[in-house]
This record gives C-alpha cells, structure tokens and sequence, in this order.
C-alpha cells in the first residue's frame, strides 16, 4: 500500500500545485484580455509562461466566471500555420462598472464593460448644482436607472471630479471650477449615495486626468507607454497625470501633476490659484475663446464653442492666431514636463488634442526647441483617441479589484445591479 500511496499522493500535491498556479494566472490573463493584449489562447499561454493546459484552464474558468468568451472553433488566418488557436475576446453580455463624472458643465453616467467598453449612457446633464450631495446624488440616481434597463451585474462605481483628489480622505482638495466648498468629501458622499441607490461593489473616486490617462494607456493612445504624460484641458481649466509602469503616479498624497499651476506667461491672467500666466488660465477653452476675440455664449459649453470654433473657422485670422498663441503656451509647459519627468511618450485631450490637430509642427518643435530631450530625438505627441476617457476610467476603478482576484464574482463581492 505504501509503494501505491507515495505516487498518489505525488499526483495529489502536483495537480493542487497547478491548480493554485493557474488561479494565480487567473487575474493576470484577465488583464491581458481587458487590455487587449491576448487576442488569442496562444497568445496567453505566451504572456503567462505558463503551459498551454494551464492556459486553457484558465481561459475556460473565466468563461465560466461570466467574464471573456473563449471561440470553441478557432479557424486559421489564410497564409498562416500551425495549430489554429482559439481568440479570446471579453463577453460582451458580462458584468458593467458604473462610471460617473462631473465637470464644470454638467455630469454623465455610464455602464462600462470589460474592455473598456461603454455599454452605455446618459444624455449629460447641463447644470450643476453648487450641493456636492445633490450632484452626486443625481448622477448616481441615473447610473442606477441604467443599471435597471440592463438587468446587468455590477461590479463597483468609480466616479471622476475635476479636482485634484487628496487621499487617504478622499477630498476634492480645489473644485476650482465648480462651485463646491473646497474640500468636499466626495468619496464619502458617492459611496452613500450608491449604497442607498442599492448598488453593491466598492465605490471610487479619482481625479478626471488622472483616470483618462489610465484608461488611454489601457485601451488608447497610450497603449506599451512605459512612462505616460497626459496633459488635458477639458470644460474649464487644465490637468495633467503620468502612468509609470502601469501605474498612475498620485505623489504621497494623491496632489501629483496639478500641471495647470505651470507659470508660461508671467505677465498674463490672473489664476484662481494665486498666481499669474498659469496653464490653466491660458491654454484652456475659455483662452481660447478670448484671444480669437470671441465672446462666449451661455447656450452651450466653452469646450464646445471652442471646438467649433477652432474647426468651422479655423482659416479665419483671429482664430489662426489664437491658436498659434495657445499651442506656444501649452508647448512651453510640456517642455517643461518633459525636462522634469522624461516621458516616452505624451498624449493630449480635451481642446488640446484639437489643438495637436491643428498644428502638429508647431507644437512639436516648440517641445523640442525648450526641451533638453526633445532637442534628441523628441517625444512622441499624440492625440488621445477614446471617448468619454474619464468614464472609461473611473469604470476601471471599479474593474480593479476583480482584475486582481477574479475569483471576488464567485464569492458574491460584487452582486448584481437592479
């Protein structure tokens, strides 16, 4: 008996050993079909360093899980050989985050999927209440109601301020823009309101560059970065954030990379901040608006007039030099950032990226020309190419804790939405 027990017992120990390997895979494969990185099992088995049985039984339990979809019939690409293998894709009909945001000209809430995918969303709502309560309260409510229609499980919300985000509080430190008391305690607020909303999951706050960056270097522009600038001015004001190594760079108390507070005009505006001739007040859409000598209107937002301004008149003298004029500012203040922080790569949202479109050569060169690494090679400058990135990026927030331990949708961590 004794002889029969020792191999058994060996198979035993091996078969637990792969087994708790593979669920140690189970939240790296997961990410890398999120990201997009393991379009196929090949793939995975691959990026894991791990066997192709392990790899199959990890794909299979997180098709089980609700969470990717695993093709039973892989089919071999023309001109190609070997063994066909099977493509993984995130299931579409899966789990959602509830990602909401507020800016200075409205709030929107949205159902995002593995992926980065919104499944879907609120017409934005135009005004914005100078109560952080009732705001928050509100664009809860409707995640909820979308969350309703769907019938969907939830696995969290993340929600994205325009305001830098002290932690471990989770204050809106300088709501500059909105009318909210400095300070606010914005986590605590949509945590309330999303457990009395009846939405179970954790609940997330960050701030809005800082959650675009992420979700760009996850399913945008900014995909392989290893040290990722965003810098984006969007309805009011200017932000910046820096991905390294996956990782948004928050500084030691979540403040990092308030790039709006960059002096590039010392003799220029006045800043909410304090000072003068700062980012935020002279390269943001009301800027814009003001050195092409237009007076906005109140009809609809200043990131929008100045859209389309900068796209239907773009020929037009007053426009041309406006937009010369902002692209010189921002372009000083990413030298700057690129002497200090050496990123491989920087990407531009909001009217910035329209900005980029606009006059790519100009403002490459003016990087390059202020910037000591520039001057060597340069650094690429793209536009940022997601929609609703700061959604999208509060929904991976949400998404985290289920990419680090898939198993949590097994345990009930995160339960379904009503």
């Amino acid at each position: 008996m004794n002889g029969e027990a020792a191999p058994r017992r060996a198979a035993d120990l091996s078969t637990r050993t792969k087994l708790e390997r593979g669920r140690g895979a189970l939240g790296p494969a997961l990410e890398l079909v999120h990201t997009g990185r393991a379009p196929t099992r090949a793939v995975l088995t691959a990026e894991l360093g791990v066997t192709r049985a392990t790899a199959g039984a990890v794909a299979a339990e997180l098709e089980a899980l609700g969470l990717i979809r695993v093709d039973s019939r892989p089919g071999v690409a023309g001109g190609s050989q070997g063994r066909p293998s099977h493509r993984l894709a995130v299931d579409e009909n899966g789990p959602v985050a509830l990602a909401a945001q507020v800016h200075p000209d409205g709030f929107r809430a949205a159902l995002v999927g593995l992926g980065g995918r919104i499944v879907d969303t609120t017409p934005g709502c135009v005004t914005v209440s100078a109560d952080p309560a009732q705001v928050l309260g509100e664009v809860v409510d409707a995640g909820a109601a979308l969350l309703a229609k769907s019938g969907r499980r939830c696995v969290g919300a993340g929600l994205a301020v325009p305001s830098a985000v002290a932690e471990p509080d989770g204050t809106a430190l300088n709501p500059l823009h909105l009318a909210w008391p400095a300070g606010a305690p914005v986590r605590e607020i949509f945590t309330e309101r999303v457990r009395a909303a009846g939405i179970d999951g954790p609940a997330f706050t960050g701030n809005d560059v800082n959650l675009a960056a992420l979700a760009e270097h996850r399913h945008g522009a900014g995909r392989s970065a290893q040290h990722l600038l965003c810098v984006a001015t969007g309805h009011r004001g200017v932000g910046g954030a820096l991905v390294l190594d996956g990782r948004l760079h928050s500084g030691s108390s979540g403040l990092a990379l308030e790039v709006g507070h960059l002096t590039v005009n010392p003799d220029g505006r006045a800043c909410h901040c304090g000072g003068r001739g700062c980012l935020d007040v002279e390269a943001d859409p009301l800027a814009f608006l003001q050195a092409a000598g237009r007076t906005p209107g109140p009809e609809v937002s200043l990131l929008d007039q100045a859209r389309d301004l900068l796209r239907a008149e773009a020929a037009d003298p007053a426009v041309r030099h406006a937009t010369e004029e902002l692209v010189d500012r921002l372009g000083l203040g990413l030298a700057g950032l690129v002497n200090i922080l050496n990123p491989d790569r920087i990407i531009l949202g909001g009217l910035h990226r329209e900005l980029l479109n606009a006059a790519p050569e100009r403002l490459r060169a003016v990087v390059a020309d202020r910037s000591l690494w520039g001057r060597s090679g340069g650094v690429p400058i793209l536009p940022c190419t997601l929609d609703h990135n700061s959604l999208v990026g509060a929904a991976e927030l949400a998404w985290q804790p289920v990419l680090d331990d898939p198993l949590l949708l097994g345990q009930g961590a995160a339960v379904a939405g009503h």
